[in-house]
C-alpha cells in the first residue's frame, strides 16, 4: 500500500500539513517501511515459544511462553504524523495477529480520506477496518468493547480515552506527551549541537509530541546559544522559511490562534532589548512572523528571564515550573516556538524538569559524560538522547513510549509485538512419576521443612 501509492500520500501529506517529499520520507513513510521489514525480518523469532524455568519443587515439569493475539485493537491516530501514527502501530497489531479498527484524525483530512480509501483494497479480508468522523465518532467508537486501545495525542484526550476504557476493563498504550525539555552546555561543538537543537524542534512545524519543548542553559550561555540557532534556521529552511519547500505549517487555524496568542503574550510582556537574559519579562529573539491566511508560523525563539529559585539551593521550589504564567511554559507548546529559560547550574535545571510532570522525552547537548550520566540518574523520562533530538523514534530496537503523564505502554518492533500479544503461561506436569503427594497434607515434618526451603530459593 504504501509503495504503491507513494507519489499519493507524499502528496497528501503536503496538503495537510506541507511537508516536503524528504521530510514525508523521513518522518512518515519510510519510518513505515523500516517498522515494516524488521517486524518481518524477527516475526519468526517473536511467535516462537520462550521456555520458562520450572522451580525443583515442580519438576519433573516444564513449562513455557506462547504469545496469542489479543484480538481486535482500536487505533486513534492524530493529525501530526497521519501515516506514522497510524500505520506502525498497525505493523505489530498485525504481527501479533490481531484485526484492528482505524480511526483517523479528521484535522489532516487528506491524508485520512486517502487511508481509508485504501485499506478496503489492501486488506480485502476486512481484517482492518476504518471509521472516520468528528467528535461524536469518537465518543460512538469508545462505547465500544475492544480487547486494546492504542491512543495517541494529548494528555486531555488521554482522559477520556482512559475513562472509556475502563468501562470495559480494556487495556490501553497511550502516548502522550507534554513538556519535553533540553539541557544545553556543548560549547565546543556550539553551531554542530545548535542545528540538530534547531531540527528536532522546528521540524513539522514544531508539531512533534518529542519536540524539545524548551531548553535550559546558564545565563552567559543564552547570547551564543540564539545566535547559532538563528544561524541553523537559516541554514536548514532559508532566510526566508515561507519560501522553503521543506518547511512545514500550522495544521489550521484553531491550531494557529492558540499559539498566536502565546506570542502576543510575550509581545505584550517583553521589557525591551535583552529583555529575556536579564530583564523582567520574556521577548522574542528572533522569529515571530505569521501569516494566518497561509498558516505559516517561522521559526521562534523566546528568551526568559533566569529561573528564580526561592533560597538558591538545587533542592529549592523555582519559580519558572508548573504554576509559570505564560502559557509558554505552563503548557506544551506543540509549534515552532522555542523558549530559552537561564539556570544557573545543571543542579537548577534538574530542579526545574523535575517540577513539572515526567516529559516524553529529555536532550542533553553537553560533551561532559559526568553531565550525562547526571541528567540519566537524576530526572525520568520517556527515554533520554544525549546530542540529538527525535531520532530515538526512528529506532525500531528501542521502546517509544512515555512515563506517568507522558503516557503508559510502549511500542515499535519487538515492544509492538508484546504490546499486542497475550504471552500466555503453558506448564505441564506429567502425571508419571507422581511427585504431588509430597505437597499433600500429612506430609512428615521434616520432608516439610525441605520442601518449605525448596519454595523459598524458587
Amino acid at each position: 500500500m504504501l509503495r504503491e501509492n507513494r507519489s499519493s500520500f507524499e502528496a497528501a501529506l503536503h496538503n495537510d500539513l506541507h511537508k516536503g517529499r524528504l521530510e514525508a520520507g523521513l518522518t512518515e513513510i519510510d519510518a513505515v517501511l523500516g517498522e515494516i521489514t524488521h517486524a518481518l525480518r524477527h516475526l519468526s523469532s517473536w511467535l516462537r515459544p520462550r521456555r520458562a524455568r520450572t522451580p525443583l519443587l515442580l519438576a519433573p515439569g516444564s513449562a513455557k511462553l506462547v504469545p496469542e493475539p489479543l484480538g481486535v485493537v482500536l487505533v486513534m491516530s492524530p493529525w501530526n504524523y497521519p501515516v506514522n501514527l497510524t500505520l506502525s502501530p498497525l505493523v505489530g497489531i498485525l504481527a501479533a495477529g490481531n484485526t484492528a479498527v482505524i480511526k483517523p484524525s479528521p484535522d489532516s483530512p487528506d491524508t485520512s480520506d486517502l487511508i481509508a480509501s485504501l485499506v478496503p483494497t489492501y486488506f480485502p479480508d476486512h481484517c482492518v477496518q476504518v471509521v472516520r468522523g468528528e467528535l461524536e465518532t469518537s465518543r460512538a467508537v469508545l462505547r465500544e468493547r475492544f480487547d486494546h486501545i492504542m491512543f495517541t495525542g494529548s494528555g486531555q484526550v488521554g482522559r477520556i480515552v482512559m475513562e472509556a476504557a475502563a468501562q470495559h476493563l480494556t487495556p490501553v498504550t497511550l502516548e502522550l506527551g507534554g513538556k519535553s525539555p533540553a539541557w544545553f552546555d556543548e560549547d565546543a561543538h556550539l553551531d554542530t549541537a545548535a542545528r540538530r537543537l534547531a531540527w528536532a524542534k522546528f521540524v513539522n512545524a514544531g508539531q512533534t509530541c518529542v519536540a524539545p519543548d524548551y531548553v535550559m542553559t546558564t545565563p552567559d550561555r543564552v547570547p551564543a546559544l540564539v545566535a547559532a540557532l538563528e544561524r541553523a534556521v537559516e541554514e536548514l529552511w532559508g532566510t526566508d522559511p515561507s519560501h522553503s519547500g521543506d518547511y512545514g505549517r500550522i495544521i489550521n487555524t484553531r491550531h494557529f490562534d492558540r499559539l498566536s496568542g502565546c506570542l502576543d503574550e510575550i509581545d505584550g510582556e517583553g521589557a525591551g532589548e535583552g529583555a529575556g537574559a536579564s530583564g523582567t519579562g520574556p521577548e522574542v529573539a528572533f522569529g515571530g512572523v505569521r501569516d494566518r491566511d497561509s498558516l505559516y508560523m517561522s521559526p521562534t525563539v523566546v528568551t526568559f528571564p533566569t529561573a528564580r529559585f526561592s533560597d538558591g539551593d538545587a533542592g529549592s521550589t523555582p519559580a519558572v515550573g508548573t504554576g509559570a504564567g505564560w502559557a509558554l511554559l505552563r503548557e506544551e507548546i506543540f509549534g515552532p516556538v522555542l523558549p530559552v529559560v537561564p539556570v544557573e547550574s545543571r543542579e537548577q535545571a534538574v530542579q526545574l524538569v523535575n517540577s513539572w510532570d515526567k516529559p516524553l522525552a529529555l536532550y542533553v547537548f553537553s560533551d561532559d559524560p559526568d553531565t550525562h550520566r547526571y541528567f540519566d540518574e537524576e530526572t525520568s523520562s520517556g527515554a533520554v538522547v544525549h546530542n540529538a533530538g527525535l531520532i530515538q523514534v526512528g529506532i525500531c530496537s528501542l521502546p517509544f513510549g512515555g512515563v506517568g503523564a507522558s503516557g503508559t505502554g510502549a511500542y515499535h518492533g519487538e515492544d509492538s509485538f508484546r504490546t499486542f500479544s497475550h504471552m500466555k503461561p503453558v506448564l505441564t506436569k506429567p502425571l508419571v512419576p507422581d511427585t504431588f503427594p509430597l505437597l499433600y497434607p500429612g506430609t512428615r515434618e521434616p520432608v516439610r521443612r525441605l520442601l518449605g526451603l525448596m519454595q523459598r530459593r524458587g
